[in-house]
């Protein structure tokens, strides 16, 4: 999520008929019968959890129906192991029962689940700001058996659900200095589910940040349809995580915008000389012509591969910060969805609730306010 880069790959005689282009064939179907479009991230509860609310006054049953009743098909839902599991590694039940409860919910709802680990001990996608010298999971076999044993408890609770109401992301945003390194752990748990769940879907996501780019290293288990390839997006970042104070981005409070330049050349190379060379590799495609082409442009590694694979793609988070002016923002959420219909990309966005979120952001003091209706409407375009 926090070092995204433009790659130049794509012909300009391509990108200038992307404004134009109609619905990609029909959304391959995996044989589970996992159908999902449009989803929305349902984030610190059972992740991320800052004890902004109390869990049971965060996310309620009147939750899930008033996610459905926008137009939304599924949830996804992020936990973390510190959330689940004691610190002696027993399963926390009350909290495993609030999960299934969730699910309950979300099937009551007419909503399709995705359970997604979102860190465990080992791993963060955010480590070097979250307190972790390091991420161990690459390095420890003991880490890595470790993972393993999380997901065998996660299916012995979630098994008898039907296929086509819950799939499973294996871990949110790996950050492997090797992809081969994820590669093969993904491959071990996969292996270890399908032996008990066949039929079950898997989301799989690219190495380093799931950025779209690194999708072509994947190496996706020969001919299993019940498999959707995931990415996420948050490019360009100087605009998405405007004055957000977990980035080094932060320290950039001037104007920025969308669509076209998010600052213009001469503002880049200041911030460059104000903030240090560090900077620029985070914020390199910041001067480049932001709109419907160039955001596909950031896609089109996995849309090709999805379409190689004959797989369903799909977008598990993206978003875009309310401190960037109002206009550029909705403006910014009305393009992405749009790439995405064109492109049969299933997405959720990041997030439900929290300062990405569909309601008003009040701050850590008054938190989520009423339903943002405009923001809804450019999110689910009534068809």
């Amino acid at each position: 999520m926090f070092s995204y880069k433009f790659v130049p790959l794509f012909a300009i005689v391509a990108l200038a008929m992307l404004p134009t282009i109609t619905r990609a064939a029909t959304v391959p179907q995996n044989p589970a019968g996992f159908v999902i479009q449009r989803g929305t991230n349902l984030s610190h509860w059972l992740s991320q959890d800052f004890g902004w609310a109390p869990r049971d006054q965060w996310i309620t049953t009147e939750d899930m129906r008033f996610i459905a009743k926008q137009g939304f098909d599924h949830v996804r839902l992020p936990i973390d192991e510190k959330e689940l599991w004691l610190p002696n590694g027993q399963p926390n039940n009350p909290e495993f029962d609030r999960m299934l409860k969730a699910i309950g919910w979300c099937r009551e709802a007419g909503l399709r689940v995705i359970v997604d680990l979102h860190t465990i001990n080992a791993h963060h996608f955010n480590a070097a700001n979250e307190g972790m010298a390091a991420n161990t999971l690459w390095t420890d076999p003991k880490a890595q058996e470790h993972f393993l044993g999380l997901w065998r408890e996660l299916s012995a609770r979630l098994r008898h659900l039907p296929v086509d109401a819950v799939a499973y992301e294996f871990l949110n945003e790996a950050v492997a200095d090797n992809a081969e390194d994820w590669n093969n752990l993904f491959l071990r748990c996969y292996k270890l589910l399908r032996a008990t769940e066949p039929n079950r879907v898997f989301i799989m996501g690219a190495n380093r940040w799931q950025m779209p780019e690194n999708i072509p290293l994947l190496k996706v288990p020969e001919g299993d349809k019940n498999i959707i390839l995931s990415f996420h997006t948050y490019s360009p970042m100087l605009l998405t995580h405007y004055k957000a104070d977990w980035v080094p981005l932060k320290v950039y409070t001037g104007p920025v915008q969308y669509p076209g330049p998010v600052v213009d050349k001469a503002t880049f190379e200041k911030i460059i000389q104000t903030y240090g060379e560090s900077m620029r590799e985070q914020i390199s495609n910041t001067t480049e012509n932001w709109g419907p082409a160039r955001l596909r442009q950031e896609y089109e590694p996995a849309i090709r591969r999805a379409r190689e694979l004959g797989l369903q793609l799909y977008c598990g988070e993206f978003g875009c910060l309310p401190t960037v002016p109002r206009a550029a923002r909705l403006a910014y959420y009305r393009d992405i969805v749009s790439v995405f219909e064109a492109e049969n990309i299933a997405w959720a966005n990041w997030e439900y609730k929290g300062d990405f979120g569909v309601y008003e952001w009040l701050g850590l003091k008054g938190l989520a306010g009423k339903p943002d209706t405009e923001f809804l409407r450019i999110l689910l375009p009534k068809k």
